[in-house]
């Protein structure tokens, strides 16, 4: 289990852009690290300082430093945004249930066949793991997965796998045109989904 806090030594360092690079004392890629990751913000950082930090990813996905602090500063406490974060995370963890217990009934009445429910389940085991995957390599600077690849799973019915992963994995939820594009997904298959309760639907994913 990796530690919450991490050492490195800051190896370049733009002041009048704030930001820079920490090299990890364990080794590993370099981690950039901005202004605001430092728990004190008046202090500006010089390069060959050693840095303690923690781990995030910033609106594109990407591994940065946060929470740092240089040698004599103090961590300071974590703010309540978790918290409220948290309320989020139910609420979308709850509209995956009534989503899956929707389709459960609907297959029980005969309304959709029992294979759509197969593909929505097969999908988002898919999805979520695919989320799994792109958060451990965002976190190890790996190969990451293409965005329009997690976007298609989505539209082709793994979007309930993909909330659950953005909310347990804190994956791909601060990117807005992201955020965007992942709802206009959601909006089209259930739009889809909808047809499939008419008889004609019925008959053309039969079909397929």
């Amino acid at each position: 289990m990796k530690p919450s806090r991490l050492k490195g030594k800051l190896t370049t360092w733009n002041n009048e852009r704030g930001f820079g690079f920490i090299q990890p004392s364990l080794g590993g890629a370099k981690v950039f690290v901005h202004i605001k990751g430092f728990c004190n913000r008046k202090r500006r950082p010089v390069v060959g300082q050693f840095v303690t930090y923690s781990l995030s990813t910033d609106e594109r996905g990407q591994v940065c430093a946060v929470r740092a602090t240089l040698p004599g500063d103090e961590l300071t406490k974590k703010s309540t945004k978790p918290m409220r974060a948290q309320g989020v995370s139910f609420m979308m963890v709850l509209l995956v249930v009534i989503f899956s217990l929707a389709l459960m009934v609907s297959v029980f009445l005969g309304k959709l066949p029992f294979p759509v429910l197969l593909v929505y389940f097969a999908l988002s085991l898919i999805t979520f793991l695919m989320y799994a995957l792109d958060k451990s390599a965002a976190q190890r600077g790996k190969w990451r997965t293409q965005e329009s690849t997690l976007q298609l799973l989505a539209l082709c019915g793994g979007w309930p796998g993909a909330l659950l992963g953005q909310q347990l994995f804190r994956h791909k939820t601060k990117k807005q045109s992201f955020k965007i594009t992942f709802w206009i997904m959601v909006a089209i298959n259930i739009a889809v989904l909808v047809c499939l309760y008419t008889g004609k639907g019925v008959a053309f994913f039969l079909a397929i």
